[in-house]
């Protein structure tokens, strides 16, 4: 069974709120692959909507951060997302935690130059 069929029988096993979740996520990840936002030296925050999902808060950091590797960031946002879609974890606890590992990859990066 290939990579992709294995995907489809996983998404066709979710409910409907994880798959538009999945989706979200898997829009996340193509759009890391696309060319990259012009740098800028200062982040640019945006404030969090409230009803603001996992995956968009990802996409608003990604937006608030352009200067980071998005690639040393996935780790720990693949983990994050996992927590929210497979073990429940609450979505606000999750986002908030996220915008603490942008900024300190932020900060990371800012102390190396």
């Amino acid at each position: 069974m290939s990579d992709e069929q294995k995907l489809i029988g996983r998404f066709r096993a979710l409910s409907a709120e994880q798959q538009a979740l999945l989706l979200e996520f898997a829009e996340f990840l193509a759009q890391r692959g696309a060319a990259a936002a012009p740098q800028a030296a200062v982040p640019v925050p945006e404030p969090r909507s409230a009803n603001e999902t996992v995956v968009k808060a990802i996409q608003r950091l990604t937006r608030t951060y352009p200067m980071l590797d998005r690639r040393k960031l996935l780790v720990e946002t693949s983990r994050c997302v996992g927590q929210h879609m497979v073990h429940g974890r609450a979505a606000d606890e999750v986002i908030t935690e996220l915008e603490l590992i942008f900024a300190q990859h932020y900060e990371k990066s800012n102390a190396k130059e």
